[in-house]
């Protein structure tokens, strides 16, 4: 591949819709080199911030394996409650804390738009690490890379996102990064939790876009199928959550009619949607998802870091 320039190096990471296909087809190149020949003290001088002000499992640990991997350092707050945003402190001074004693800082936090905020106040690239219940732009990064990775292209496949639509920001992004390349995208949910509606209007204008209910309806067309689970903590009404949790899962019986080599991805952490049974079919591929979260993480961290890679 010829040498292209880095269109990373020193950028913030807030929004999926802030890069193109070029751009991805970039950082996947370079991850694919990173895979066989990793660089693991490319960023022995560099440290990044880690401040999660949401709970994370995944999106954290990949972000301090993939840190340590490159020969870094990270900081964090530990949790919240050591902090002193228990005393008070406003998000403003926290950030700008933290901008003083590291490199970037990957920021997770509830609500729409901090991180862009965040890259306005701060002086360091920010990485957003989810914010609201649109924006997880790595997530989708690498859930892209893992659909290239698992079935050779993203053009012409068949993909259905299935489940929680309307609170699910891993569904948002993804769209949006898809929307770079030429899917069949087929959106499957109960109708409470289907996508909202200004969003699909966007995105039906670069997307080739269907809406169903029922998955069984469809699955012998389908190449990937992205389940995600029921966003309780995102519910404004508890209510509406009991109405419509458990209403969707992936068993055994649905997979019957799938194409011997579908590909089933979740972004985790998965509820009952997909049930331990399925772990052991030749479909499960989400664990090679999570692998592959280290493997996205680390080449962005050295992307950004470094100006002209050597791959």
């Amino acid at each position: 591949m010829k040498r292209l320039k880095n269109p990373f190096y020193n950028r913030d990471i807030v929004s999926i819709k802030d890069f193109q296909r070029p751009d991805l087809d970039y950082l996947f190149h370079v991850a694919n080199e990173i895979k066989t020949s990793l660089p693991n003290d490319s960023l022995k001088n560099k440290s990044i911030g880690l401040m999660f002000l949401e709970p994370s499992t995944r999106t954290r640990l990949s972000f301090e394996s993939a840190m340590n991997s490159l020969g870094g350092k990270s900081i964090s707050f530990g949790n919240l409650s050591d902090s002193s945003t228990q005393k008070g402190e406003n998000l403003s001074d926290s950030l700008l804390t933290m901008d003083q004693y590291v490199d970037a800082i990957i920021l997770r936090h509830a609500s729409e738009g901090v991180s862009r905020y965040a890259s306005e106040i701060c002086k360091n690239p920010i990485i957003n690490a989810g914010s609201g219940s649109e924006e997880h732009p790595t997530q989708a990064m690498l859930d892209v890379y893992t659909i290239l990775n698992e079935c050779g292209k993203v053009d012409n496949l068949n993909i259905a996102i299935f489940g929680d639509l309307k609170y699910g920001r891993t569904v948002y992004s993804l769209l949006y990064a898809l929307s770079n390349y030429k899917p069949n995208i087929y959106l499957v949910s109960p109708k409470p939790l289907q996508l909202r509606s200004d969003p699909l209007i966007e995105l039906k204008n670069t997307l080739n876009i269907s809406v169903h209910e029922n998955l069984q309806d469809i699955i012998s067309d389908l190449d990937v199928i992205y389940t995600t689970r029921i966003q309780k903590e995102r519910f404004p009404d508890l209510q509406e959550y009991e109405r419509v949790k458990g209403s969707y899962k992936i068993d055994n019986n649905l997979l019957t009619n799938a194409k011997e080599n579908l590909v089933l991805l979740h972004p985790m952490p998965r509820s009952d949607e997909i049930p331990g049974e399925i772990d052991n079919t030749p479909y499960a591929k989400y664990f090679n998802q999570v692998s592959a979260g280290k493997l996205i993480r680390s080449t962005l961290l050295h992307l950004i870091f470094t100006e002209n890679p050597s791959f």
